[in-house]
């Protein structure tokens, strides 16, 4: 097929799930034809290989600011792809994650409880890509890693400036399963002890053995924004819901400081942390 003719396959994948990432992936391309250089050397001018370029043009795969940055410079774009930018990150989240996504990054306060998995604030990139491909039904190796790109990605929010508040209760049963195999287990404790340890960021742990408990009903997320305003983030399975009316939020937030109280303190869930590294 020449690089004139349309690219099925293009159109066939952009048809199925039209969006922001189809958009920019037409543009891409017609830049990167506009130049007349062939798929294999436009990735070797970008440090990627042609057929993720083809899934960048697509719209299968997320390019990630850099690559976008330097595609824009290569391919003397002036600027309309780096336009774009902004926009094609915010579609490495699910639809219903993105409202919250954005709150979370500008976020003066996070404050989040875990009963599943731990938080994706915390996770590795192993352990994030353990999780994901225990979906089912199975997610797409390239889904994987986009969502697996998508959650490192967040993980910006410990090297924000201002910094913000975070804190995180974990339930003892979620940090002792040993999702991913042992040593990815490992290294996922080890990496909430590294964050644990920064002074704007506080984890406590809730031990099962503990019989009072007001997070019964499953997990949440509150974040307050620099002006002042607070939300509370709740989501199971494919569904989500943004609170904003001050009766839930202000319920949950009474809530959080419940199993706050509740669970070990910080210094407490640390050394247990510990000590499940090295008696597990």
């Amino acid at each position: 097929m020449s690089e004139q003719e349309p690219d099925e396959e293009t159109e066939l994948v952009c048809e199925q799930g039209a969006g922001t990432l189809c958009v920019f992936g037409r543009q891409l391309k017609r830049f990167r034809v506009r130049a007349g250089i062939e798929r294999p050397d436009f990735g070797a001018a970008t440090g990627y290989s042609a057929s993720t370029i083809a899934s960048f043009e697509q719209g299968r795969r997320i390019p990630p600011p850099r690559f976008i940055d330097k595609a824009d410079e290569l391919l003397d774009a002036g600027g309309v792809l780096q336009e774009m930018k902004e926009e094609v990150e915010k579609a490495q989240f699910p639809a219903f994650f993105r409202g919250a996504v954005k709150l979370e990054a500008e976020a003066a306060e996070l404050h989040a409880y875990d009963t599943h998995v731990i938080n994706g604030l915390l996770q590795t990139e192993e352990y994030a890509r353990a999780v994901l491909s225990m979906r089912r039904p199975a997610l797409d190796e390239p889904v994987i890693e986009q969502l697996v790109s998508a959650r490192v990605a967040r993980q910006r929010v410990f090297s924000r400036r201002p910094a913000p508040l975070v804190s995180f209760v974990i339930e003892e049963a979620v940090l002792r399963r040993p999702i991913g195999g042992e040593p990815v287990w490992r290294g996922e404790l080890e990496h909430i002890l590294v964050i644990g340890h920064n002074r704007n960021v506080e984890v406590q742990v809730m031990p099962m053995k503990r019989q009072q408990h007001a997070g019964l009903a499953g997990p949440f997320t509150l974040i307050e924004t620099p002006q002042g305003r607070r939300f509370a983030y709740v989501e199971v399975h494919k569904t989500s819901h943004l609170y904003t009316e001050l009766k839930s939020v202000r319920e949950l937030t009474a809530k959080y400081g419940i199993i706050r109280a509740q669970a070990l303190t910080p210094s407490e869930s640390m050394a247990f942390i510990e000590r499940l590294l090295v008696d597990p």
